[in-house]
């Protein structure tokens, strides 16, 4: 048989075994991902066929025996075929006869290809969740030593408003948050079997769909079979989540590129490079391609969602190009998050100079328009007086003079001229925003320790269902061995 064509698989057999396209419509090498999550559905659906006396336990144990034998070999010494499914099943069939053909008994490789993408995916999305809570936890531990780190704050890339580097980070703490609770709930709703779906139509065999995702760790099943074998949503749901991390991941690298800029943070070495020509340069390579992961993940999702739109239900060959979508953005963010991550704790944050700089542009104007305010003016008036103050040059005598020109009396009839005074100095600015989620460091402090709380409950909460996955893994090992 030439390269061009493949030997027929049992699925194909000699009708359909030649031709220019078979090739085309081979996944077999992109099906390396999910070829161990197909040998354990593989088992799990024949332990079942056992269990309800579809198939004698005798057949079961030589189809488990040459299942394990498969695996030993690996995904390169599988047989030619139109997908992993067909080519695992050949090599069945080759150790042990027609008997091995019995293990598709009540299925299709519809749902028997939903229901591996689901059981690989489950485990990707596990792994993203726990590193993007390690990023939590490193963004937690950097902003605890930096309650009292003033820095400057933007709007529109211009000084705004003084901050601290605590705040700031505790920013993207709070959208990682959010992402763990997408890639969590993505995660409960892949954790559904379409097991026993079949074609689409489901199957006249006393098939126990239950017992199968129970085997499997699948919390529930897919009830409907034509939703079941064709549904591809979860993939949407978690490439979505990815997509959306990865914008979170992009700020941040843009942040700390403009950051690095300014001199106001020192990336370590180990998250830089240099140029080819120019010695001198310190460059941040590393947090341009985090920024650029953002476009691997927007074009998987964008791919997934233009592949999927339109399809007729159920089962459709497009759907073969589905997944890879997802799983490259899930890979391309994960990496991502791993390097953000390593930046972000081997940053030297420069506190003289965000120091410095945490009053440039009049920073803290809104501070002098607030206290105004408190003490009963308008606060349009205030801005109005504030605004006219930083025409000319915003300190203390430009505030007096304002308050002179537009309210027409002394600063001391309005407001303590020592009050304008201490609010002009960024550390006392920001320590007068003590409101909730602001950044005086009490409230940071409170915020830090809320964060924990939430860190702890969300690494439960992943735990708890990698630990049911490994036991459910576990169980199917002990029922397989029953038939050895």
């Amino acid at each position: 048989m030439s390269e061009e064509e493949p030997s027929s698989d049992v699925v194909r057999r000699e009708r359909f075994s030649g031709g220019p396209a078979r090739r085309f419509l081979s996944s077999l090498a992109s099906d390396e991902r999910i070829f161990r999550a197909d040998l354990q559905v593989d088992r799990a659906h024949v332990v079942m066929l056992a269990e309800q006396g579809i198939v004698d336990e005798s057949e079961a144990a030589d189809i488990l025996g040459a299942l394990d034998a498969v695996e030993e070999a690996g995904h390169a010494e599988l047989p030619d075929g139109e997908d992993v499914h067909a080519a695992i099943e050949t090599a069945v069939i080759e150790r042990i006869g027609d008997v091995g053909g019995k293990m598709h008994t009540a299925r299709s490789r519809n749902d028997e290809v939903a229901t591996c993408l689901r059981h690989r995916l489950r485990e990707d999305i596990l792994e993203l969740a726990e590193t993007v809570i390690g990023f939590r936890e490193v963004l937690c531990s950097v902003a605890e030593g930096h309650t009292e780190t003033v820095m400057p704050g933007y709007t529109h890339l211009q000084p705004a408003q003084p901050t601290t580097v605590a705040h700031y980070l505790l920013s993207y703490e709070s959208a990682l948050a959010r992402d763990t609770e997408r890639l969590v709930a993505a995660f409960d709703r892949t954790n559904r079997s379409p097991l026993g779906g079949a074609a689409f139509a489901g199957t006249p065999f006393d098939i126990d769909r239950e017992r199968v995702a129970a085997l499997l760790g699948f919390d529930e099943v897919v009830e409907n079979s034509m939703d079941a074998s064709s549904a591809r949503d979860f993939l949407t749901e978690t490439t979505a989540a990815a997509a959306t991390l990865a914008t979170h991941l992009s700020g941040i690298a843009e942040d700390l590129v403009i950051f690095a800029n300014k001199g106001y943070v020192d990336l370590s070495d180990d998250y830089s490079s240099t140029s080819s020509i120019m010695p001198q340069k310190k460059n941040p390579d590393t947090l341009e391609l985090v920024r650029a992961s953002a476009g691997d993940a927007s074009a998987g999702l964008n791919g997934l969602l233009t592949t999927l739109k339109g399809l007729p239900r159920a089962y459709n060959r497009d759907l073969q190009r589905a997944h890879n979508h997802a799983f490259d953005a899930v890979d391309a963010v994960l990496e991502a998050t791993e390097v953000a991550a390593g930046a972000v704790a081997t940053a030297e944050w420069n506190a003289d100079l965000l120091a410095e700089e945490a009053a440039d542009g009049f920073s803290t104007a809104t501070g002098i328009a607030d206290l105004l305010a408190m003490q009963g003016l308008p606060f349009r008036t205030a801005h109005e007086v504030v605004a006219i103050a930083g025409e000319n040059g915003g300190d203390f005598a430009a505030v007096e003079a304002a308050v002179e020109d537009v309210l027409g009396g002394e600063l001391g009839e309005y407001v303590d001229p020592t009050a304008v005074e201490a609010a002009l100095d960024p550390e006392t600015s920001v320590a007068s925003r003590d409101s909730l989620g602001g950044p005086a460091p009490e409230s940071v402090a409170a915020a830090l320790e809320r964060v924990s709380a939430d860190i702890a409950e969300a690494e439960t909460a992943v735990g708890t269902r990698r630990e049911a996955l490994d036991a459910a893994t576990d169980a199917l090992r002990e029922e397989v061995a029953t038939y050895g």
